[in-house]
């Protein structure tokens, strides 16, 4: 596959076979996306690469707070407080279409709120990536994360798997550190869920709209 085939046809991948990745899978695809740049030099990424019991364990955790009504708490601010209408629809048209090829009516509260927490099951993905950062760190070893995150997702098509990265799974950090053993002060940004992707599933079928390359350009001569 070439690197434009690559970028165009990666997508959030949300049902999964029951498929074994192998450590040596995973390690392959971390090792080419170590390659990916940073300011300085830093590479500020660190990975917990969760499956088995531990994520069955980890998953059943977050699940359960989630379930409880324990607020999410995610550690830094990632969307908009205020959304303007341009990314308000995007948004609203994302959500839509996740929704309708789920045959999931917007007032069928018990099943979205069931399909949200598999998200903290990444999706039942035999793996789970869980993406640290120092809490020292600072605004662009996001950016430079944001690179990173791209490298894997490209990485793992070569393996023949599928990825769909996850906001939610930072949404309870405190419960994935306290079981992973990570620090308090470590950030949690994002996870990852990995595996093959299940082609049948209605939910794999659907492709979100982009905006031209002209609606976002501008060209100074």
């Amino acid at each position: 596959m070439n690197i434009n085939d690559a970028i165009s046809q990666r997508h959030s991948t949300r049902a999964f076979l029951d498929k074994n990745v192998s450590r040596e899978q995973v390690n392959r695809i971390l090792d080419i996306a170590r390659h990916a740049p940073s300011g300085a030099n830093t590479q500020p990424w660190r990975v917990a690469v969760v499956s088995g019991k531990s994520k069955n364990t980890l998953q059943k955790k977050i699940e359960h707070a989630f379930n409880s009504g324990v607020d999410a708490q995610i550690s830094y601010q990632y969307y908009p407080i205020t959304w303007k209408p341009i990314y308000k629809s995007r948004r609203k048209e994302c959500g839509l279409q996740l929704y309708s090829s789920l045959n999931i009516a917007k007032n069928d509260r018990e099943k979205r709120q069931a399909q949200w927490a598999a998200n903290y099951r990444a999706f039942d993905a035999p793996v789970m990536l869980l993406f640290f950062i120092a809490p020292e760190m600072e605004t662009g070893s996001f950016l430079d994360y944001g690179i990173f995150l791209q490298s894997v997702m490209l990485a793992a098509m070569e393996e023949g798997l599928a990825t769909c990265p996850q906001a939610a799974l930072a949404e309870y950090p405190q419960i994935a550190k306290q079981s992973l053993g990570y620090t308090n002060d470590d950030i949690l940004i994002c996870g990852m869920a990995l595996g093959y992707e299940d082609t049948h599933a209605p939910v794999n079928n659907y492709r979100t709209a982009r905006e031209s390359a002209s609606s976002f350009s501008d060209y100074f001569n």
